[in-house]
C-alpha cells in the first residue's frame, strides 16, 4: 500500500480554449490541489547554442534547482518525453516523486547544472499486457496508507502506459488533477487498485473520437480561479483511451494538469 500525504482544497476552475470557455467538467478530474510548491512566475530566457542539443528523451539527468533565495537542492530523474508542440518543454519522472514534472531543462534558469547521467534506465516491460489493456482508459480506485495506518480511497482514471518507463502508468485524480505516475499492475495485484464499474463512465457511443475536440492541442487556455485571478498555459496532450481528456501545461507551475475538456452548452 502506498503512503500518502495529501491536503486538499476546492476552487471552482473554469478553462478557455482560444476564443471560446470551456470548463474542466471531467468527473475525473474534480479540482482540488494538493499541497505543494508552485513555481516561480518570471520570465524564462533562453540560452544560445550554436549546435543541436542531444536528444536526451530516455536519459537519466542531475541537476540543482535554485528559486528566488531558497537554498539549492540536488534532482536526479528521467526524461520521459519532449513534447512535440513546445520541443524545449520535457517531462520528467524525478526519483522519490510521484508526480511527473513538465520544465524547460535547457531553458529554465532555476536549473543550474544539467547533467547527463551514464547511468542506463532499467529494463522494464508488461508482464501482463491484458491485465495493462483492460486497465488504460478505466475510472479506478487506488488505495493509498494514510497517517496511523489508516486507508485513504481515491477515486481516478488510468490515462496511459508511461514511455520509457513502461512497467509503470499515467493516471490523474477527481480531488487532484495532476498526472502521476506509479506501477499500477502491481497496485492491482495487491488488492490496492479496483477498477470502478462500466456504468460509472459515459457509454462508447457518447464519448468523441479521436481528434474531434476541435484540434485543441497547441491552444493557449485561461483558468479563472474562485478568487477571480486567472492563469494561462497551453494544451499539450491529448489522451488516446479518453480523446476528450488532455494535458495542460500552466505557465506559473510545473506540474501537468489533467482536465477532460468540454464544449460549453
Amino acid at each position: 500500500m502506498r503512503e500518502t500525504e495529501k491536503s486538499m482544497k476546492t476552487p471552482h476552475k473554469q478553462v478557455a480554449a482560444g476564443q471560446e470557455t470551456r470548463e474542466a467538467v471531467n468527473h475525473h478530474t474534480r479540482s482540488a490541489n494538493m499541497r505543494k510548491k508552485k513555481a516561480s512566475q518570471k520570465k524564462q530566457r533562453g540560452r544560445p547554442s550554436s549546435q543541436p542539443r542531444r536528444n536526451i528523451v530516455g536519459c537519466r539527468i542531475s541537476h540543482g534547482w535554485k528559486e528566488g533565495d531558497e537554498p539549492i537542492t540536488q534532482w536526479k530523474g528521467t526524461v520521459l518525453d519532449q513534447v512535440p508542440i513546445n520541443p524545449s518543454l520535457y517531462l520528467v519522472k524525478y526519483d522519490g516523486i510521484d508526480c511527473v514534472y513538465g520544465l524547460e531543462l535547457h531553458r529554465d534558469e532555476r536549473i543550474l547544472k544539467l547533467k547527463i547521467l551514464p547511468d542506463k534506465v532499467p529494463f522494464s516491460r508488461v508482464r501482463d499486457v491484458r491485465l495493462a489493456n483492460t486497465i488504460i482508459g478505466k475510472a479506478v480506485e487506488h488505495i493509498f496508507e494514510g497517517e496511523h495506518g489508516s486507508k485513504d480511497e481515491w477515486r481516478g482514471m488510468v490515462l496511459a502506459q508511461a514511455p520509457i518507463m513502461k512497467a509503470w502508468f499515467y493516471i490523474t485524480y477527481e480531488k487532484d488533477p495532476v498526472l502521476y505516475m506509479y506501477q499500477l499492475l502491481d497496485d492491482y495485484k495487491e488488492g490496492d487498485l479496483r477498477i470502478m464499474p462500466e456504468s460509472s463512465e459515459s457509454p462508447p457511443a457518447e464519448r468523441e473520437p479521436e481528434g474531434v475536440v476541435d484540434g485543441l492541442i497547441g491552444k493557449h487556455v485561461e483558468y479563472t480561479k474562485e478568487d477571480g485571478s486567472k492563469r494561462t498555459g497551453k494544451v499539450i496532450h491529448q489522451v488516446k483511451a479518453k480523446p476528450s481528456v488532455y494535458f495542460i501545461k500552466f505557465d506559473d507551475d510545473f506540474h501537468i494538469y489533467v482536465y477532460d475538456l468540454v464544449k460549453k452548452s
